[in-house]
Order: structure tokens, then C-alpha cells, then sequence
């Protein structure tokens, strides 16, 4: 039984591991690259738009769909691992 508790305690720390690593990388693209670096990487073009406009207006929602993505398949793996994925 104490086993048992050890392994969800340990489950569960690894998803919020996860989670926060994932909303960090997410932060960093939005905050970052769209508000804090956007003067110097306006000095780039993507597709006709500065850089540092496009990271503001679209890196970070096409940031945010691969998360989650990324997301599902890490959650899968680490749901195998622990024994406590959907058949």
C-alpha cells in the first residue's frame, strides 16, 4: 500500500514537472521573444513581417497548439510508465 503511494506521489510530481516546464517554454515564446526581444528581432522577417511582431500576433498561439501536442505524447509516455494508462 505504501508502495502504491510512493508511485502516485511520484506520478504526480513528474506531471507538474511537466506542466511547468512546458509553461515556462510558452512564457518564454509569448513574454519573451513577443514583448521583452521583440526590438531586436524585428530586425528578422518572416514571411513579409518583422519578427518580433509575428512572435507577438502568432509564434505564441502556434506555440501553445505544439504544446499541447507535446503535452499529449508526454503524458501518454509517462502514463505507460506508471501503469495508469487508458486501454
Amino acid at each position: 500500500m505504501e508502495h502504491q503511494k510512493q508511485r502516485m506521489k511520484d506520478y504526480w510530481r513528474r506531471n507538474i514537472q511537466i506542466v511547468l516546464s512546458l509553461l515556462a517554454i510558452w512564457f518564454a515564446v509569448s513574454f519573451g521573444f513577443g514583448i521583452l526581444l521583440a526590438e531586436p528581432l524585428n530586425a528578422f522577417r518572416l514571411g513579409g513581417f518583422k519578427l518580433g511582431f509575428w512572435f507577438a500576433q502568432q509564434g505564441s498561439i502556434f506555440t501553445f497548439v505544439i504544446l499541447i501536442f507535446v503535452y499529449v505524447y508526454l503524458m501518454n509516455k509517462l502514463d505507460e510508465e506508471f501503469d495508469v494508462n487508458e486501454k
